[in-house]
């Protein structure tokens, strides 16, 4: 009696099919694994072209191209130029490693690729259909063809086999923005590449190269300008990663932040913090929320930072097989890694005097400021020296501006008060412009890093009365590490204070404001408002001064703790413009 077996083996093109759907699920997927290609090949021109209603891709680019011989092979299932065995998976270099795609295209609709090798000046061009779109072209199913080096793939009528998929996938216009959103990101990652695009035979969208970044992202959101960015790349020696199968010693890997200053420029949405590793966008929550923690207490509420992270690392510390997408990696020492961004982001907010122009600019400023000193009459010794002792002046400020420790080098007077404004902000000469800055947030930015420096909570004798307090109130103080104890009915003795609250005259006040809710940092930043001097304070120059050199060494010194923007620039070139500096009216006049 025979047996049979309800296990089969599946066929050959069955398997290839599940494999194509995997690897190719919609348009944008197409334009990735074509764009991948032709980064690979070292293109610096891609040029894109739409037709979502015909299902149909065309991506064209300057790269070396191929030879007929590697345009036979290409469409092949698992063929490729990048890796020749199990060791090259251990030391991937490039987007695309597989040889899964321009297959899987073949598979799942009409694919057709024209190329020409850039190596062999007298080489020409082929055209080859594959799959479904292969024609009897003569020996090897190819023609040649005349072009410039480089290669074009036209996928046409995808899915056209499987229209259940076609039916499941987003809208054209979903499917459109999917796309923009992948070449906005390729070209972050690759700035110097030029992009055009276009869909349904009309242009779309033109991106411009770049030497960083930083040149390609105002060009993504038209609201940012390129001085609202900060780009900082630094050189880093991560930990030897555990031995692995073929793992080569390579050179320093690098990190790269390009950042939104908090203070120019936000979202509404937690949309623009990217992270990518070797040239490819990559979901790695863990770093994105690094990012979201090093921007915490710099931003308004609900708002989110921009922020674009690019790893640069060594093969040997990534691995890639992990989904076919290769949107997601295996990455050795995620913690190390994630105290390099801290660092990095933390270094990107500070102010940086070395990246300001030279005292040499200064100078046609300082004839501005004289001439406005002469004329306005307000008389303010403009010479002052940044080493001052004491605390500061005047009542308000001396109980807070001077409670900093001490005064900081401000790296040879880069920063100088010339004058106090409505008593709320703080004139500053700078070598490259003037400074406007609010005296109360300053101070506030200053106070809440001390405080989270020295969080330290002191002892009240006699203790603190607070009456008709809820659970959730006690149970807040509690979290806050103070001690309060039952004293009654509907009383509670507060028996210990920060420091810098049980020093007022309204601690009881403090303490309530304390006890509404939220967490460590947010009370700390509560304390600083309360503690940090009011607007309408008159301050001398001298503590005007010693208030700037604090405010300058904070470690975020853009933003108060709550987000608002502490300082107003007016660069000098700002200035020149402004009152024509540039025109040549004539030596009669002046000038």
């Amino acid at each position: 009696m025979e047996s049979s077996s309800l296990i089969q083996r599946l066929p050959l093109e069955v398997v290839h099919a599940i494999a194509a759907g995997e690897v190719i699920d919609s348009l944008a997927a197409v334009v990735r694994e074509l764009v991948d290609n032709s980064l690979d090949a070292g293109a610096t021109r891609i040029h894109g072209s739409l037709w979502p209603d015909r299902w149909q891709v065309r991506i064209t680019d300057n790269g070396r191209g191929m030879t007929l011989g590697d345009l036979e092979a290409a469409a092949h299932p698992h063929s490729t130029s990048k890796i020749r065995d199990s060791a090259d998976l251990w030391r991937i270099s490039s987007l695309g490693f597989r040889g899964e795609a321009l297959h899987s295209l073949a598979q799942l609709g009409q694919l057709e690729i024209c190329s020409r090798s850039a190596q062999d000046p007298q080489a020409q061009g082929w055209r080859k259909g594959y799959g479904r779109a292969m024609v009897d072209l003569g020996a090897g199913g190819a023609e040649p063809l005349a072009m410039a080096p480089g290669t074009v793939v036209t996928v046409s009528e995808l899915f056209a086999q499987w229209p259940a998929r076609r039916q499941a996938l987003p809208s054209a216009a979903q499917q459109l923005r999917l796309i923009q959103r992948l070449i906005h990101v390729m070209a972050l990652c690759h700035p110097g590449v030029t992009w055009q695009m276009e869909h349904s035979d009309r242009p779309w969208f033109n991106l411009r190269p770049g030497a960083t970044a930083q040149d390609i992202l105002p060009q993504i959101l038209r609201e940012v300008q390129p001085t609202d960015l900060q780009c900082l790349t630094l050189t880093v020696n991560p930990p030897d990663p555990d031995p692995a199968p073929g793992s080569v010693d390579g050179p320093s890997a690098s990190l790269q932040i390009l950042a939104g200053l908090p203070d120019r420029c936000h979202r509404r949405r937690p949309d623009w913090i990217k992270v990518a590793v070797n040239g490819r966008l990559v979901q790695m929550p863990e770093l994105e929320q690094t990012v979201l923690g090093s921007f915490r207490r710099t931003l308004p509420r609900d708002r989110f930072p921009i922020c674009f992270v690019h790893l640069h690392l060594t093969p040997d510390h990534i691995d890639w097989n992990r989904n076919p997408a290769k949107t997601e990696i295996y990455l050795r020492h995620l913690d190390f890694w994630q105290g390099q961004i801290r660092a990095a982001i933390d270094q990107v907010l500070r102010l940086n005097p070395q990246a300001l122009p030279q005292e040499g600019q200064n100078q046609r400023l300082g004839q501005v400021l004289k001439v406005a000193e002469t004329a306005g009459g307000y008389g303010v010794q403009r010479q002052v020296s940044l080493a001052v002792e004491g605390s500061a002046e005047g009542s308000a400020a001396g109980s807070a501006a001077g409670s900093a420790a001490g005064s900081a080098d401000t790296g040879g007077g880069m920063v100088r008060a010339i004058a106090q404004l409505h008593q709320m902000y703080i004139v500053a000469e700078h070598p490259a412009g003037i400074w406007l800055v609010e005296q109360h947030i300053a101070h506030e930015r200053v106070l809440f890093e001390q405080i989270q420096d020295r969080w330290e909570r002191v002892p009240l004798d006699p203790p603190l009365i607070l009456s008709h307090l809820t659970p959730p109130q006690v149970e807040q103080l509690q979290r806050l590490e103070l001690e309060v104890d039952p004293f009654g009915e509907n009383l509670w003795a507060v028996r210990s204070a920060p420091a810098l609250v049980a020093q007022r005259a309204d601690c009881g006040e403090a303490l309530l404001e304390l006890s509404q809710g939220g967490d460590l940092a947010a009370a700390q930043a509560a304390i600083a408002c309360r503690s940090a001097i009011r607007n309408g304070q008159v301050l001398t120059l001298p503590a005007m001064q010693r208030l700037l050199d604090q405010w300058q060494q904070t470690r975020h010194p853009r933003t108060c703790p709550h987000g608002r923007p502490i300082c107003l620039t007016l660069e000098e070139t700002s200035l020149s413009r402004f009152f024509r500096r540039h025109w040549v009216i004539g030596k009669s006049h002046g000038i």
